[in-house]
């Protein structure tokens, strides 16, 4: 069974077409990278498969059911509320920004989704949390508001915090673009952590490298629409679309 499956997306803003049929099929614990300009429609496509922006065309499930479907008007139909949501929650979403909340301690944030949301006994989740937090090398700032925590600290929280509702799936739009190149390493050592264990990703990036050697397959967005795709070694190593290769050797 397919993890996701987007067939031919398509989404206006206003009149700017931002996705021109984008499809794409993610296996289970496959890391997929998307790589490509600033404008190419990576983040928005990636909004779409969540559902925090919705589509005009085409069709994505996930694991299976259908999240959003085509419809014989040329409309497309969403599945009804409960289920979207239900569907949507097998997906954690990490973003630019941490979106963590200053009131609460890091403990705190990382339970808060599993408690509200799913409904978790704090005595039940916080243990998972504390793995968590081990397992981003933060054990040590559970107690710790995040006014007091760096750029990269934030980040892996946001990581720890996204994993707390036991996704399947991990969606990350740039995960690493607000921080200082020094603290970019210790976000993509938790990331590649992750990838190690199998978990199904999708990581629209900047860092070439990251995409380089974790990913098992790289695509390359422009303008709305995927040019390439393939490993790594294919993509970096030998691009056959002239609008990869310009790409790669500005950034690389």
């Amino acid at each position: 069974m397919n993890m996701i499956k987007a067939v031919d997306i398509h989404k206006k803003f206003n009149n700017l077409e931002v996705l021109k049929g984008i499809s794409l099929t993610v296996n289970k614990g496959e890391v997929i990278a998307i790589i490509g300009p600033s404008g190419s429609g990576k983040s928005t496509f990636l909004r779409c498969l969540n559902r925090l922006e919705t589509i005009d065309q085409g069709t994505i499930e996930i694991e299976g059911d259908v999240l959003v479907a085509g419809s014989a008007d040329g409309k497309v139909q969403y599945a009804a509320e409960a289920e979207a949501r239900q569907i949507c929650r097998r997906m954690g979403m990490v973003f630019q920004q941490f979106n963590l909340f200053p009131h609460l301690t890091v403990l705190e944030n990382v339970i808060e989704a599993p408690i509200t949301v799913k409904g978790v006994k704090r005595e039940d989740i916080v243990p998972q949390a504390e793995e968590l937090l081990r397992k981003v090398g933060l054990a040590e700032k559970r107690d710790v508001y995040p006014s007091r925590l760096s750029g990269g600290q934030k980040q892996r929280v946001a990581i720890a915090r996204a994993l707390a509702i036991n996704p399947d799936i991990m969606l990350f739009d740039e995960p690493t673009s607000a921080l200082d190149p020094e603290l970019t390493g210790e976000v993509l050592k938790a990331m590649r952590k992750l990838a190690e264990e199998h978990m199904t990703m999708i990581v629209v990036t900047h860092e070439m490298a990251f995409a380089r050697e974790v990913a098992n397959r790289v695509i390359f967005m422009d303008n709305g629409e995927i040019v390439e795709q393939g490993t790594p070694e294919a993509v970096f190593g030998s691009p056959s679309q002239p609008r990869t290769k310009a790409f790669l050797n500005r950034v690389v």
